[in-house]
Formats: structure tokens, sequence, C-alpha cells
């Protein structure tokens, strides 16, 4: 596939949007790629979010314990400060999104509770 059968795809790369990790990929597989990238680029062309909403959420999924990219971090980080996004605006996005691994612990504490419980009521039942 030629870059001019990838319009979204050679957008993203004008823009900016590009990440060179997904390079590979758009070599392997140009369509599903382009399609894939048409997709995820909906909201960026979408009046739904202004550019500092958008700049933001891009900082969450980036920074967020499932994705950690950062050098999307940065680039968002760096975009949203030239939009006139605060430092206090950015902090706090980023203490909403570390939240997500305390559902880590939220889970995964009361599993662990309960199956000690349980080892503990068969460690007491007569042999």
């Amino acid at each position: 596939m030629s870059p001019s059968q990838t319009p979204t795809c050679d957008a993203l790369r004008a823009q900016g949007h590009w990440n060179p990790d997904w390079d590979a990929m758009a070599s392997l597989a140009p369509d599903w790629t382009e399609q894939f990238m048409r997709m995820v680029s909906f909201p960026l062309n979408s009046p739904a979010l202004d550019s500092r909403t958008f700049e933001l959420v891009c900082i969450a999924i980036d920074a967020s314990v499932t994705h950690m990219f950062a050098p999307g971090t940065r680039r968002h980080i760096r975009r949203a400060l030239d939009l006139g996004v605060s430092a206090d605006e950015i902090v706090a996005v980023l203490q909403l999104t570390a939240t997500l691994g305390l559902h880590t612990m939220s889970m995964a504490a009361p599993l662990l509770q309960q199956e000690l419980r349980e080892r503990q009521a068969t460690a007491n039942e007569p042999a």
C-alpha cells in the first residue's frame, strides 16, 4: 500500500501524532493499520472535545498503569501546556489516572482475605 493509500496514517505523521513504534504494524498490515487509525483518531477530528480536553484525556491514557507510554505522555503534556492547560490541571488528571492502580488492591485484597480464611478454617479442622 502506498502512502497515498493511507491518508489517516499520513496525517497522523504530519501532525506529530504518529508513534514510531507503529511503523512495523503499518508495514506489515497497512490496510488494517489505516482502518484502526481512522477509528481511534476520530475524536481528534471531532468537535466533541476541545483541544485542551483531548490532550488531558491522552495524558491519562498514556500515563495509565495499563499503558505507561512515556513518550506519548510527554508529547501530550507539552501540547497541553502549549494550549494553556495549567500544571495543576495536568496533576489532577495524573492523580485521577493513578486510581487505576487502586483497583488492583481493591479487587485482590478481598480474595486474599477469603483464601486466608479458608486455609485457616481447613487448618483448624480435626484430622
